[in-house]
C-alpha cells in the first residue's frame, strides 16, 4: 500500500509544482476590459484566423488584432487591453475573461479533484491485490 501512496503523492506534488497551467488556470493578466468594435472580420475556417478591431482607451482610438473568429462586421466585442498601449500601431489583444473573479476556487478545486483520483486509483490497485485467489473447484464427475 505504501507504493500507491507514495506515486500519489507523487503526482500531487508534480501537479503543485507545475503551477497553475497544469488545471487549465492562467494567471496572465488581461488588462482592463474595453468594448471594441470589430473592423475586420474573420472566417473561422483558416487556423490562427485574426481579426481587426477598434477601440477607445483614455480618449484614444487604437487599432488592435484580435486571436478570433466569426465577428460580424460591426459587431462590438469585449476585450483585454494591454497596461502600456504603444502610441502607434496595431496592438494585440485578447478576448475578455469570461469568468473573472472566479479563478481563485478553480485551483484548490483541481488539486483537491486531483488528490481524489490519486486516492481513488491507490485504493482501486489495494482492494484488487487483497483479494484472495479461489481456485476453481474441480467438475463433479457422476
Amino acid at each position: 500500500m505504501a507504493i500507491p501512496a507514495a506515486a500519489g503523492l507523487l503526482v500531487v506534488l508534480l501537479a503543485w509544482l507545475a503551477g497553475p497551467g497544469l488545471l487549465g488556470i492562467s494567471n496572465d493578466d488581461l488588462g482592463a476590459p474595453v468594448q471594441a468594435e470589430v473592423t475586420k472580420p474573420a472566417a473561422c475556417d483558416k487556423p490562427d484566423a485574426a481579426e481587426t478591431v477598434k477601440f477607445t482607451v483614455a480618449g484614444k482610438t487604437h487599432e488592435g488584432t484580435l486571436n478570433g473568429c466569426g465577428h460580424g462586421q460591426g459587431e462590438r466585442v469585449e476585450i483585454g487591453v494591454p497596461d502600456v498601449l504603444p502610441d502607434q500601431g496595431t496592438v494585440t489583444v485578447r478576448a475578455a475573461d469570461t469568468s473573472a473573479g472566479a479563478s481563485d476556487a478553480r485551483r484548490p478545486i483541481g488539486l483537491f479533484l486531483l488528490v481524489f483520483a490519486c486516492f481513488s486509483g491507490g485504493m482501486f490497485v489495494y482492494l484488487w491485490l487483497s483479494i484472495p485467489l479461489r481456485p476453481k473447484p474441480a467438475p463433479k464427475v457422476s
